[in-house]
């Protein structure tokens, strides 16, 4: 690979996430902060997001496939690699129009990314943040659609904000540094 190929791609890193950040709260995203990997996390964004978001796109579909075409709110999603420090693998930025699902694919498995994509697209489709009943039952016709076990319906029971399950990696940055 040329020199100007890895600047390019590493420009295009940078210019994604810059386009990323402003529908995430401050502080999410921290690739600049980090002199060790920065080069290899934007290179390897610049060259591979838009295959990772077509990927995620993907999934989103299979969630809308789950209600009527009436039913379905505007909603677009993009891959990105949060802060260690904010312990997120989804967020769902309601404040957006249209709302917009962004997930850390670097802190799950592929396999198991749509698990992630379909407890954010819950809170998408409810259009808030909480993890009530009606949040349940969305999230309990998705399972089915989808299927995926049935989250538990016992009162106070926390599963179900890391429901679907799925396996959490190791190390998140891996997958960003193109290790994954």
């Amino acid at each position: 690979m040329t020199a100007s190929n890895q600047t390019e791609m590493y420009r295009a890193g940078v210019e994604y996430l810059q386009r990323i950040q402003p529908m995430l709260p401050p502080q999410t995203i921290d690739v600049m902060d980090n002199l060790r990997d920065r080069v290899s996390i934007y290179n390897w964004i610049g060259k591979q997001i838009e295959t990772v978001n077509r990927s995620l796109q993907v999934h989103l579909d299979a969630c809308d496939e789950c209600f009527n075409p009436i039913d379905r709110r505007s909603i677009q999603i993009f891959a990105v690699p949060f802060a260690s420090s904010m312990q997120l693998d989804g967020f769902c930025n309601i404040n957006t129009n249209p709302t917009t699902i962004l997930v850390d694919v670097g802190r799950v498995a592929p396999p198991d990314w749509l698990a992630l994509v379909a407890h954010e697209y819950a809170h998408a489709h409810l259009g808030y943040p909480g993890h009530d009943r009606a949040y349940a039952e969305v999230l309990s016709h998705l399972c089915l659609g989808l299927g995926f076990a049935q989250p538990s319906d016992t009162p106070g029971d926390r599963s179900i904000y890391c429901w679907p399950p799925y396996v959490a990696a190791i190390d998140p940055l891996a997958w960003w540094r193109g290790e994954g």
